[in-house]
């Protein structure tokens, strides 16, 4: 989206990793994690990022089994997402986040980070390719986009 950014989330069991877009909706870069503890606070800290990176948008990831059914992980997110949606002023999509930790972790280990330090941001690299995943199939003609 030119001209607003938009937030990214990978929702884990004890942190949320948070990315958000540049200005221009070009690039997806890792921005901060949020620790979970407690309902209202991590929804706050979520709502404090929108507010204080000037945010359009959330994108959260959707954790789907590989046959791409919903699990018990996918219904949190979606429970999570509703919650979210109760307290921001924005819209809150959700993009299916497939092997999204899986591809950052190779992404970590190829620039050789220690394992302390993969760890501290893996959660963060995750949102950043949800995010750059949303970004991606909004910028895909659909068969109405495309010329006769």
């Amino acid at each position: 989206m030119p001209g607003v950014r938009v937030i990214g989330l990978d929702l884990g069991s004890r942190r949320i990793g948070v990315a958000v877009t540049d200005e221009l909706g070009l690039t997806a870069q890792p921005h901060a994690t949020i620790e979970r503890h407690g309902g209202q606070r991590v929804l706050d800290a979520v709502r404090q990022v929108v507010r204080a990176q000037g945010a359009a948008r959330v994108v959260i990831g959707l954790p789907l089994s590989p046959e791409g059914e919903r699990g018990r992980a996918a219904l949190a997110a979606e429970r999570f997402a509703d919650r979210l949606r109760a307290v921001l002023d924005v819209p809150v999509d959700m993009i299916d986040e497939s092997f999204t930790t899986v591809e950052a972790t190779d992404v970590l280990l190829q620039a050789d980070l220690s394992r302390a330090r993969r760890k501290q941001v893996v959660d963060r690299v995750a949102a950043a390719l949800i995010l750059r995943r949303w970004m991606d199939a909004r910028a895909r003609p659909t068969e109405k986009d495309r010329p006769e």
